[in-house]
């Protein structure tokens, strides 16, 4: 049935999985796919939204790159809106609202129209192991596929469980049956597993709702998109809309607290901290009376509707006398109750930076299963995992990102350094350098290194540098012209900026915190610069951002390149860290467990001082 043998074989059909597939295989790897279901590849199992903060950024560097969930986002994006907008660029943040069905047939036919990509559809029950190498999967069938590698990307798919009040039932997802086999598996070979627990609420019918007591949330008068490429602009825009819970909902819900999985014991795993069900918010926030709650359509044509912010595993005869109580929700209709689901995952600290694990070669772990949560954090380390498999088995280089080089980067140091005992999800302020990671350079960031790897196109390549050059011109524009007193001073009086006395360079005065771009387009030189060579949106907010935050830029590029030195001092492979008396016993203990490739990811391992990485630096001659 199948090829004698695979170059990458990428397990589960999901947002990592997805991305994993397309990486290796335009790269040139012959790649399988298998998943459980090929109806459900790039299933959006939770909210039917991309991006958000932080992990917009990190859709941007997706596709900068040259991976698809971008491309997927826009051809499928009901709403589009650019949160955080009052806040310094650095906080910019894209989000989409998408249609759920259509999401999930982009990102099937993208695959379909990848050459290098095969499909099958089956579980993965074990791996293929030859002494510490892996050398491909099997399947419940008892079929043996070979491969030079693997990417196990399996969701919440290991052993889940799901729970709804105090009934409890095998699954990966409402209406998909658990996978088994592979933790079991893992474990003879010596990984550490854990469980962890997530939540999903309610999905309703739109018919049944009344928007007219709820709060209006449209997309942005402008829609912007996430990809570097020419995909459709949103000509119209789905609707959202917020209501809140009440005192009268609390009191509702509590009355299944001690039927709650939550809180009788049941559910022994961690949930994520940042997305907690309602339950938990009722009873870590015992003060607030109410709740936001987001009233998310799923899709242009389908009436169902995602309760965003109402997350819960109570009985479902408890979620639907609560929610008829939100005001709006007093005639709801469910499609099906919220639930949780636990599931295992691998502690991150046993992989590798490519993501590849430590104790079987050619294996990669990506998504759920190394600790995280959220479709964005999945789909980029299946792409990291993707590139790595391929690079491995054809003898290549690595590819890392580092922390001042993509959220990416931030996200995989994270987990492999400090790993995770709660689910992960990925924030500006997890980043030490989120001046450089802004949402609206990763092309600039990311494409060369995404051409040079053979998996970003010349399109983008081409594209990326004509951005470059037009606003690298366009701030020597301002740079080296002049304004007019007479010019200037009334967009001044505008926004209450101190007046000039004489001409000066409009570089100067762009760079007050108060005068945009809008404002200096009222000069005629600008207007006219503007007109005669074509300048777009892109480059006009690249331009503005580079003058305005140039200080910011710099000192953030001088930090990054000190701790840069650190990066290149390597750690021997194998270095025994029980010979060195003077690091604490702690220390010791998570050097030797973690086995850090260089000084800089030593020095971010908790528990590791600053006196430890000295006694490392002079060790090591420096």
């Amino acid at each position: 049935m199948f090829e004698k043998e695979y170059d990458v074989i990428v397990v589960g059909g999901g947002h990592a999985g997805a991305e994993a597939a397309a990486a290796s295989a335009n790269m040139g790897s012959k790649t399988l796919l298998v998943t459980m279901n090929l109806q459900t590849i790039g299933q959006m199992s939770c909210n039917p939204a991309m991006g958000g903060i932080a992990k917009g950024q990190i859709v941007r560097e997706i596709d900068a790159l040259g991976g698809y969930s971008g491309l997927v986002s826009d051809k499928s994006a009901i709403q589009f809106k650019m949160l955080n907008k009052s806040k310094g660029p650095a906080m910019w943040s894209p989000r989409t609202q998408n249609d759920r069905m259509r999401f999930a047939e982009e990102w099937r036919l993208a695959l379909e129209r990848t050459p290098n990509v095969d499909f099958y559809q089956e579980m993965v029950m074990g791996l293929l192991v030859k002494g510490e190498k892996v050398v491909g999967v099997r399947t419940s069938l008892g079929i043996d596929i070979k491969s030079r590698s693997v990417v196990l990307t399996n969701g919440t798919f290991l052993n889940g469980l799901i729970h709804i009040g105090e009934k409890q039932f095998g699954g990966g997802r409402a209406g998909e049956k658990a996978a088994t086999g592979i933790t079991e598996q893992l474990a003879t070979f010596g990984f550490d597993s854990g469980r962890m627990k997530t939540g999903t609420p309610p999905r309703v019918d739109g018919r049944s709702l009344d928007y007219s007591k709820m709060i209006l949330q449209p997309g942005d008068a402008i829609p912007e998109k996430f990809s570097y490429l020419d995909t459709p602009s949103l000509m119209i825009q789905r609707d959202c809309h917020m209501t809140h819970t009440s005192k009268e909902v609390h009191e509702l819900l509590k009355e299944g607290f001690d039927r709650s999985p939550m809180f009788n014991g049941r559910i022994k795993s961690i949930g994520p901290r940042y997305c907690p069900s309602i339950e938990d918010k009722i009873h870590r926030f015992a003060d607030k009376e109410s709740h936001q709650i987001f009233v998310e359509p799923e899709g242009w044509d389908t009436v169902e509707v995602y309760v965003n912010g109402f997350s819960t595993s109570l009985p479902e005869d408890v979620q639907f006398k609560a929610l008829r109580s939100v005001k709006g929700f007093e005639k709801v209709k469910f499609f099906r109750p919220g639930y949780a689901i636990e599931y295992d995952y691998f502690p991150p600290t046993q992989l590798k930076h490519t993501l590849e694990t430590k104790l079987i070669e050619n294996l990669y772990f990506a998504g759920q299963i190394n600790g995280t949560t959220g479709y964005e954090e999945a789909a980029s380390q299946g792409l990291m995992a993707g590139i790595n498999a391929h690079l491995k088995i054809h003898e290549l280089p690595p590819f890392t990102l580092q922390r001042d080089e993509a959220y990416i980067g931030v996200l995989i140091d994270d987990l492999i350094t400090k790993g995770t005992e709660e689910p992960y999800r990925m924030f500006t302020s997890r980043a030490e350098y989120r001046t450089l990671l802004r949402q609206d350079n990763a092309d600039l960031r990311l494409t060369p290194k995404g051409y040079a790897l053979g998996l970003a196109t010349e399109e983008r390549l081409r594209r990326m540098q004509e951005k470059e050059q037009k606003s690298d011109a366009f701030i020597d524009f301002f740079r080296n012209t002049s304004f007019s007193p007479d010019d200037i001073n009334p967009i001044l009086e505008e926004v209450a900026s101190a007046p000039v006395k004489q001409a000066d360079k409009m570089y100067k005065v762009f760079s007050r915190p108060n005068v945009t771009m809008g404002h200096m387009m009222q000069l005629e030189e600008v207007a006219n610069y503007v007109e005669t060579h074509e300048l777009g949106r892109e480059v006009m907010e690249q331009a503005e951002i580079q003058v305005k935050y140039s200080g910011y830029i710099t000192k953030e590029k001088n930090n990054a390149d000190k701790l840069q030195r650190l990066e290149n001092i390597k750690i021997p492979e194998g270095f025994d860290y029980s010979k060195l008396k003077s690091l604490s016993f702690e220390a010791r203990e998570k050097l030797q467990a973690i086995r850090p490739v260089t000084i800089s990811q030593a020095s971010r391992i908790s528990g590791v001082s600053p006196s430890d990485i000295s006694v490392l630096l002079v060790f090591m001659g420096r």
